[in-house]
């Protein structure tokens, strides 16, 4: 009798123990569902939301600011890659580690007058070369420069009839429709220093039939 009752008791105790185990289990299986966690207290959930809106209008800002900044082409002077009213996006980066190169298109102050409208032109000539202009083509250090476009040849040599030598920082630079363009040739241009220079020339964001990436 009292071995039955051991058998029993026994008995009862494994099953007990048997279902604490499967209620164990089942509770670890419905907190490692993500839908049925528990979930975050609010001032944690207001602060993860808020923090990741700040992160995205802080891209967003780094995006526009470095890449995004408008300039007007006013005028016909860069005609027939730009023309007179097309609204471009200028990369302000594009000359922080180095300056620009020959054929890039780039946004100026002219002599450096923070408050004057910004200028549109074509790099011809960088640091330490020799421009002149003859016959209507350009030489630089001496040798016929060879573009990849074909621009209208120029009338009017101006300051570059005779030779001019491009200082540390110094651009000589044109108007892709040459005789009808104020640049390098003229002293109220002049060759554009670096400080002068915003940034590259990149994309044509507007008139709609114009939109895109600058050649």
């Amino acid at each position: 009798m009292n071995e039955h009752r051991k058998s029993y008791t026994g008995s009862r105790m494994d099953q007990s123990l048997v279902g604490r185990r499967e209620t164990k289990r089942y509770e670890d299986e419905i907190m490692a569902q993500p839908a049925l966690r528990r979930s975050r207290p609010l001032p944690v959930v207001i602060f993860t939301w808020t923090f990741q809106i700040l992160i995205v209008i802080m891209a967003a800002y780094l995006l526009v600011y470095f890449f995004g900044q408008r300039r007007t082409n006013v005028g016909p002077s860069m005609d027939t890659t730009l023309s007179g009213g097309d609204e471009v996006l200028i990369n302000i980066l594009a000359y922080q580690m180095r300056g620009p190169k020959q054929g890039d298109v780039i946004s100026f102050k002219p002599n450096g007058n923070t408050s004057s409208r910004s200028s549109i032109k074509r790099v011809i000539g960088t640091p330490g070369q020799t421009i002149q202009i003859i016959d209507g083509m350009i030489y630089i250090d001496g040798k016929v420069y060879l573009e990849k476009k074909d621009y209208p040849v120029m009338t009017n040599p101006g300051m570059a009839e005779n030779p001019i030598r491009l200082g540390e920082g110094e651009y000589f630079v044109l108007g892709d429709n040459r005789n009808n363009s104020e640049d390098s040739r003229y002293a109220q241009v002049g060759l554009v220093t670096g400080d002068m220079i915003e940034g590259k020339v990149w994309f044509v964001i507007r008139p709609a039939e114009h939109r895109g990436f600058l050649k």
